[in-house]
């Protein structure tokens, strides 16, 4: 399962976890009421007007003794993922919001894995970026909008390149060159539920989509490869469960 921690305005949860907090019209509200009553005093998170920004991060570390990576066997190595996101929206409506995730991601690959007859010590590493321009909405599942339903349908372009060094001894070295490009439409479900205040948690599942990749690849100084491949999925995929946490606030304060 892929976490993902949203750190979004630190400061302004920070104030309405430990000190008292004043709404509009002057209204003093301790953090119990924040976590309860605040939701009950016209509270509208999905407005025309509101704003969504936010920050992601997530870190995967695994170690593999003896198992099978996608295309290698591994005798034993160490794989280190992690990406950062940046996100924005904007309600142009009732429940309904236009947005942009920026994501930038690395992969590290580090160890020995078997290429026939050999073992070799093999060590990679990836780098890539995405845009994601999307669209939201959201159906709330309680009066007070505390707890609601959502589905984003975006559209993510991306590009990342890769290097391979396979040694076999000392004197032998291949390089393998890769260049991805990548598209995707997609259509995720997901749940919020405010905790307090404009704060919230949320859980998003990939469901649908439609991706296109192009990977040319080259191996030292020899002749580029190209492969061209299409997938739709639908189904429900735990690893591609996100948990995390999201602010939304009113400009017009």
């Amino acid at each position: 399962m892929k976490v993902t921690y949203y750190l979004v305005f630190f400061l302004f949860i920070t104030n309405g976890l430990i000190a008292q907090r004043k709404d509009s019209s002057g209204t003093k509200y301790t953090p119990y009421e924040l976590m309860s009553s605040f939701y009950n005093d016209n509270f509208r998170p999905f407005k025309k007007g509101n704003v969504y920004l936010g920050a992601a991060f997530s870190l995967q570390n695994r170690k593999l003794t003896n198992s099978s990576n996608i295309l290698v066997n591994v005798v034993d190595g160490e794989r280190l993922n992690y990406d950062l996101l940046l996100g924005t929206g904007y309600f142009i409506g009732e429940y309904g919001m236009v947005g942009l995730d920026i994501k930038y991601y690395q992969s590290k690959f580090q160890g020995d894995v078997i290429q026939q007859p050999d073992t070799v010590q093999s060590n990679t590493i990836t780098r890539g970026f995405s845009l994601t321009p999307n669209f939201r909405t959201a159906i709330p599942l309680t009066r007070n909008e505390r707890l609601s339903f959502f589905v984003v349908m975006g559209a993510t372009v991306g590009s990342s390149n890769s290097l391979t060094r396979n040694i076999t001894n000392p004197d032998v070295v291949d390089k393998v060159y890769s260049e991805d490009i990548n598209f995707r439409l997609g259509v995720s479900p997901g749940v919020t539920f405010f905790a307090i205040e404009s704060f919230a948690f949320e859980i998003q599942l990939d469901l649908l989509g439609y991706e296109l990749s192009v990977s040319d690849k080259r191996t030292n100084e020899g002749p580029e490869s190209r492969v061209i491949n299409q997938s739709v999925d639908f189904k429900i995929n735990l690893l591609s469960l996100q948990l995390g946490l999201a602010y939304y606030f009113n400009t017009k304060k």
